[in-house]
């Protein structure tokens, strides 16, 4: 893996299946991009809810050159649950960003003030 990631356990002790899973995770990510500068995850055991008891957050960031991805909080009672959600959605917002750059996704222009047509011109 050649992107530096960086991972942070908040509220409950690190596990080396979870850390196993976000390096695999990330290894994808360079398979699909393969341009990544930084990825950083943080997956946090939340406070106690009152009718689900402790959910797990998980939030990744990553950098590219010019871009910028977050996806915050993925939360689930099942920390797997929760990692696989935010890796879900980071890897659809890299996909558009990637479509984007290869001009497979077209970009509407904003029409210029100065033609716009006056209706009772006529």
């Amino acid at each position: 893996m050649k992107t530096p990631l960086h991972l942070r356990f908040r509220g409950f002790e690190p596990s080396e299946s979870l850390t196993r899973i976000v390096v695999e995770q990330v290894r994808q990510l360079e398979a699909f991009a393969g341009e990544l500068m930084a990825c950083r995850v943080s997956i946090e055991q939340l406070e106690k809810h009152q009718h689900q008891g402790r959910p797990y957050g998980v939030a990744i960031d990553i950098t590219l050159p010019g871009h910028e991805l977050t996806v915050n909080r993925h939360q689930h009672e099942d920390v797997y649950v929760a990692m696989r959600d935010a890796f879900e959605a980071i890897r659809r917002k890299l996909a558009t960003v990637i479509e984007k750059q290869r001009g497979q996704i077209k970009v509407r222009s904003q029409p210029s003030l100065g033609a716009r047509s006056n209706p009772q011109s006529s």
